[in-house]
Order: C-alpha cells, then sequence, then structure tokens
C-alpha cells in the first residue's frame, strides 16, 4: 500500500425531505447569498426547487438562479454564471441536479475568484481559491457530490477535462433518495454504470497488497449488481435507491482509492464520446469499459480474475468481463459505439483529441499506458 493523506470534510444530509435544510446549511457555510445553479425543467415541476427557494428564504439568504445545464456540461454557461456571480455578488453556489450541475458549480466557483480563464483550471493550473459549494442531489451516478473532481466540455474544439482540488469539494451535501425516484429507467441504469465505472477505475491498480480498499470496491460493486436491477424493475423503491446513493457517494469520496494507483483511462477514453455525439456519459462508460477491459487485461489477469470470483462468481478474467458486460445489458445499457451516434470515420479524430487534446503528449497513463495505435484499437473494437 502507498502512503496517502485522506481528507474528505463534506458534511452529508442523508434521507427524505432533506432539502428543506438547505438554508440552515448554507448559513452555517458561511453563505449570505447565493446562486442556485440548475439544470431542466424537471426541479421546477417537481417542487423541488420551490422547497429549495422556500428554506433559503426562512433563513434569510437572498439568491438568483442559473438554469440550462446540460449533461456534459459545457464551458459556455460556466461563463454566464461566473459573470453573474461577479455582478450580483454572490459567494456561495448551490447546485441543484446530478454531477453535470454539481461540475458545473464547481467551474464557476473556482472562476469567480480568478482573474483568468477558469479554463486554465482543466489544463492544469491549480485552483488557489474558490466560492463555497452546496449540493442538492437528484440522480445518484457521478458522484461529484462527494469528490473534489470537475469535468467540463471546451465548446471551442469540443475538449471534455477535468480538474481536481480539495477547494471545490462541497461544503455539504443533500441525498434524499426519493428525489430520484422519478428518473426515466434509461438515466438510473446510466447512474449506475457511471458509479461501477468509478469502482473499476480504482480497482484497476498496480499497487500491491491493497486488501482493504480492495474489499470495500468490491461490496460496493455487489450492492450496485444487486439492487441496480431492483429499482430498474420498480422506480419507486426507496430502500433500494438509498443503497444505490450511498454507494454513488462512496464511490467517489476516493475512500476506496486511497494508498494504490488508479485508472481512468476507460473513462478519458469515453469523454471522447461523450464530448463528440452528446451521448449520456454512463451509456459511453457502457460501451468503453468492457472493450478497455479486454484490451489490457493480460496486464494483470489474476486482478480481473479476482474479480470476477469476489462479484461475478465466476473463475476466469475472461467470464468476469463478460458478466460485467452482460449485466450492463440487462439494464438497458447500449453495447457499441454506434448506437451512441458513432461512426468509424469520427476515430481519427476522436483518437487525436484524446492523445494530443490540450497539450498531452500522444498517450494516456493509467493501469496500462497507452498510446494513438493502442486507443485506434480500442475505438474499432467499440464498433
Amino acid at each position: 500500500m502507498d502512503n496517502f493523506t485522506f481528507y474528505s470534510p463534506t458534511k452529508f444530509v442523508f434521507g427524505k425531505d432533506t432539502e428543506s435544510e438547505a438554508g440552515s446549511l448554507v448559513k452555517a457555510f458561511g453563505g449570505s447569498k447565493v446562486l442556485i445553479h440548475y439544470g431542466g425543467g424537471s426541479a421546477v415541476r417537481s417542487g423541488l426547487m420551490g422547497r429549495v427557494k422556500k428554506s433559503l428564504e426562512a433563513s434569510g439568504i437572498p439568491y438568483c438562479e442559473l438554469g440550462g445545464v446540460k449533461p456534459n456540461p459545457r464551458s459556455g454557461l460556466v461563463y454566464e454564471g461566473i459573470e453573474l456571480c461577479r455582478k450580483e455578488g454572490i459567494d456561495f453556489i448551490l447546485a441543484v441536479g446530478g454531477g453535470s450541475a454539481i461540475d458545473s458549480s464547481k467551474a464557476i466557483a473556482a472562476g469567480t475568484l480568478y482573474d483568468g480563464d477558469f479554463w486554465d483550471f482543466y489544463c492544469g493550473k491549480p485552483i488557489e481559491k474558490a466560492l463555497g459549494v452546496g449540493t442538492i442531489l437528484t440522480i445518484a451516478a457521478a458522484g461529484s457530490e462527494g469528490s473534489g473532481d470537475s469535468v467540463i466540455t471546451k465548446e471551442e474544439g469540443m475538449f471534455k477535462r477535468g480538474t481536481g482540488s480539495e477547494l471545490i469539494r462541497p461544503k455539504f451535501s443533500i441525498l434524499n433518495p426519493a428525489l430520484t425516484q422519478s428518473l426515466p429507467a434509461y438515466q438510473t441504469a446510466c447512474g449506475i454504470t457511471d458509479i461501477m465505472a468509478h469502482l473499476y477505475e480504482r480497482y484497476l491498480t498496480n499497487t500491491k497488497d491493497v486488501e482493504v480498499t480492495d474489499r470495500l470496491i468490491e461490496a460496493l460493486l455487489l450492492t450496485m449488481k444487486n439492487e441496480g436491477p431492483k429499482v430498474i424493475a420498480n422506480p419507486d423503491d426507496y430502500e433500494a435507491r438509498a443503497n444505490i446513493m450511498w454507494a454513488g457517494t462512496m464511490a467517489h469520496t476516493n475512500s476506496c482509492g486511497v494508498g494504490r494507483s488508479q485508472d481512468w483511462n476507460s473513462h478519458n477514453i469515453e469523454h471522447e464520446l461523450s464530448a463528440l455525439y452528446d451521448c449520456a456519459h454512463g451509456a459511453g462508460l457502457a460501451v468503453t469499459m468492457p472493450v478497455v477491459f479486454r484490451y489490457v487485461m493480460d496486464h494483470d489477469k489474476a486482478r480481473f480474475a479476482q474479480v470476477a470470483r469476489r462479484v461475478w462468481e465466476v473463475d476466469t478474467a475472461e467470464e468476469g468481463i463478460e458478466a460485467f458486460k452482460n449485466f450492463l445489458i440487462s439494464i438497458g445499457m447500449p453495447q457499441t459505439m454506434g448506437e451512441l451516434g458513432g461512426k468509424e470515420e469520427d476515430i481519427p479524430t476522436l483518437v487525436k483529441n484524446l492523445c494530443y487534446g490540450d497539450g498531452r503528449t500522444g498517450t494516456i497513463q493509467g493501469f496500462v499506458t497507452l498510446d494513438e495505435e493502442d486507443c485506434t484499437k480500442i475505438y474499432k473494437n467499440m464498433l
């Protein structure tokens, strides 16, 4: 096991009706004027936004709103949010939604207090200060409610890149599983896939003797394997929703990733798909992961065989990957790049953006280092 420092100060408030505590939590963490940042109209139609505003008003906290966050959140709305925060004197951002709203909020929080272009942070510049961020989660998927990470798509060139800093880790996150019960089955399945991807990306490690975090990851994968089909069959299964929501948060606080190297190649490869085709991130991961796993399997076949036995109850690495793929298919996820809108003639663009976009030098590093030729083969295998 490698040396590590683990710091996860987010306050999690979990359970039914907890969105009513938004105002008191903002005040407790020093917010005096809030930007409510959210996606489409579902938060309004469901009454959630009304309840959030009522809570803020009860605590005497003024607010303004910025909606319109899309899946694969865009740089243009981030710039708009930064300008609005500066104009209105905002000192706290409240994200209402899933990972896209939260990631966009984090980018705005960092960019508001920075004299340059916020995109600098997504090209490697460290974040030095940021506004406070709180979240009200409406989809269990990205884990952004418990992490210091953010991923944004730059519309000029359609690059999808990430940054990370403890300064943009949410001060608090409100997790009410009931808010996820109205999600379409496809979105729920995409979220399940994303959670499992966060676990696999940590499981694929070159660090030896990490049994405790192996077992944590396996337990969470088993939770997703068992609870995922329940909510696809019955969207109103609150207890299954609750287990999935907490598993999604635990998957990305990095409590399962400490003391070990991590992969993230599947995420990097998928980011180019969702940037170019605007597909759901989870759907892209469902296509990407089995192909990547087969491609790199021989690097450490014993590791793939271990998760095959402990989670999928089969004997070999190959069988474990196939069982995982079949699980994803069973919950409604796609199998091929074509189902995402992908075309073979786009592969050179995907590879160029992946391996050379924004200063990369021809490879991506993770469980296995992959070069331009490797990535080309992987994308072709997705067809």
